[in-house]
């Protein structure tokens, strides 16, 4: 099943700007050898949601040849400079992505592990911004845990493949990648620590923001909120002189005694 028509996802990848040459090329080995790509609408939003955090530290739970990587760089790169942790199980995608990322201008902002993803992000340190999940689908309930302990509040998960072609729907298929696809889905909106959304674009994007549970005085409930990420040095001086100035225009000035 086409979560959307080819039509509509062809006009959605029509939308985005135009995009380097071998990030095109990524796109056209992608579709002449059957290789899954989150493709270029999709990336775009992933580009979006961490340029608009203010994401610095990333970290993708399986990687291919590096279509995804190339998208979240270009957003830490205009953050300022940071991290995408690339990880893949195969020598030859880790070469390739190597490849891709250095004729796209990204070295130095990813790092290229070699392994099994959970496995490779359990021996990383914390906080991140985002965390990009796209490993067999029956890892992904087992992935949570470890996923929520290092992400930071008010940070993102980001998990691909979560309408599975419809597969989520039959009730018939009771295949392991489904039932894990469906008991991960369960997991995180059943969490108070999660905002959870799944976005009907490619095969589904599950966008999920870690909260915190803020308790409120006595009497009224609790409420959640998110801690919003902390601006880049130059563009929070910025954003200070500008509230300076606002100020300035808005506050009389003191009269002397």
């Amino acid at each position: 099943m086409d979560i959307l028509s080819p039509a509509i996802a062809d006009y959605l990848d029509d939308l985005v700007p135009p995009r380097p040459a071998e990030l095109q090329r990524m796109e056209a080995y992608a579709k002449s050898h059957g290789f899954p790509i989150i493709e270029p609408a999709c990336g775009q939003l992933c580009y979006q949601i961490a340029r608009t955090m203010g994401a610095t530290r990333i970290y993708e739970l399986g990687s291919g040849y590096g279509y995804s990587t190339a998208w979240f760089a270009e957003a830490v790169k205009q953050n300022g400079g940071g991290i995408v942790h690339h990880t893949v199980w195969d020598q030859d995608l880790s070469d390739m992505a190597k490849a891709h990322m250095q004729a796209l201008g990204y070295e130095g902002l990813v790092e290229y592990t070699m392994g099994e993803a959970v496995d490779a992000f359990r021996q990383v340190d914390g906080p991140f911004d985002i965390v990009f999940m796209d490993i067999d689908k029956e890892g992904y309930p087992t992935a949570l845990a470890e996923i929520k302990r290092k992400l930071r509040p008010g940070g993102v998960l980001l998990i691909d493949n979560m309408l599975w072609s419809g597969r989520i729907l039959d009730h018939s298929d009771d295949s392991g990648a489904t039932q894990a696809i469906r008991e991960c889905t369960g997991m995180l909106v059943s969490d108070q620590d999660w905002a959870v959304s799944v976005i009907p674009i490619r095969d589904g994007l599950l966008v999920a923001t870690k909260l915190t549970l803020e308790k409120s005085p006595p009497g009224g409930g609790d409420f959640l909120c998110v801690q919003a990420a902390p601006l880049p040095p130059e563009q929070a001086r910025a954003e200070q002189g500008k509230e300076t100035q606002s100020n300035k225009d808005i506050l009389p000035e003191t009269q002397g005694e």
